[in-house]
């Protein structure tokens, strides 16, 4: 349960999932002396409890986790349209693993052991720039935009097809929004994480393309076909 958007001027509430006492520990006091409302669990079945119960701006979530796997829970959590923020969290760094917790539905994968400097840091870039927060919804002009059989409704941040609601999570609506205000503009994927994830985020780039494919899944009819966003080889992606 989640809201639609929050004020990040606010204390964000954060919930930090990781097995591991010290890093647990570090982690929350690190938090907590920037001013979060931080809550801290070990074991991924007590977390996917809490979170059916409480809501958190932002959960940092080791993938290693008894009970549910930090992949498991996070996919869990976005098949049940959770739209909190997720910083994946592990020791292991191939790509493979990266493009992995991307996939499943992490905002951001940050690799153990970090410096703190740098774990701030990324939760501050995903909190300042989440695509619903009040920062991003302030000046958004209250007008609608259609193409085909998409309908985009910007002042209540919902989208539909065919007449039904899609359920997006907030970086889907956001690129969705950003493609029907400017069809046929072609953005590169720089240019895409500088307007969805912020000019300051330091992730990997490869989370562009995860979204794309997860909007296609969702608004195309054969998303292996598209016919609405389409990929510009060597450029980067048009939307009809």
């Amino acid at each position: 349960m989640t809201s639609d958007f929050f004020d990040i001027s606010h204390a964000a509430r954060l919930l930090v999932l990781d097995q591991d006492e010290e890093i647990r520990d570090q982690v929350c006091g690190a938090l907590r002396e920037e001013g979060f409302d931080v809550k801290s669990l070990d074991n991924g079945l007590l977390g996917w409890d809490l979170l059916q119960c409480e809501e958190f701006e932002l959960i940092v979530l080791d993938r290693k986790l008894p009970g549910i796997s930090g992949f498991d829970l996070c996919r869990k959590l976005r098949m049940q349209n959770n739209q909190a923020l997720i910083l994946m969290t592990s020791s292991l760094n191939t790509e493979a693993d990266r493009v992995l917790g991307l996939e499943v539905g992490a905002d951001d994968y940050l690799v153990k052991p970090f410096g703190y400097r740098e774990f701030l840091a990324r939760c501050r870039a995903l909190l300042r720039r989440h695509p619903l927060s009040g920062a991003a919804l302030k000046g958004t002009a209250p007008e609608e935009f259609q193409c085909c059989d998409l309908k985009l409704f910007p002042d209540e941040c919902r989208a539909c097809r065919d007449g039904c609601d899609l359920k997006l999570s907030p970086k889907e609506y956001k690129l969705l929004e950003l493609f029907m205000q400017n069809p046929k503009r072609v953005w590169s994927r720089d240019e895409l994480l500088d307007k969805i994830w912020g000019v300051d985020y330091i992730g990997d780039k490869k989370t562009v393309d995860v979204h794309i494919r997860w909007l296609r899944e969702k608004i195309e009819i054969n998303p292996s076909s598209p016919s609405k966003i389409f990929t510009v080889r060597g450029f980067g992606y048009r939307f009809c």
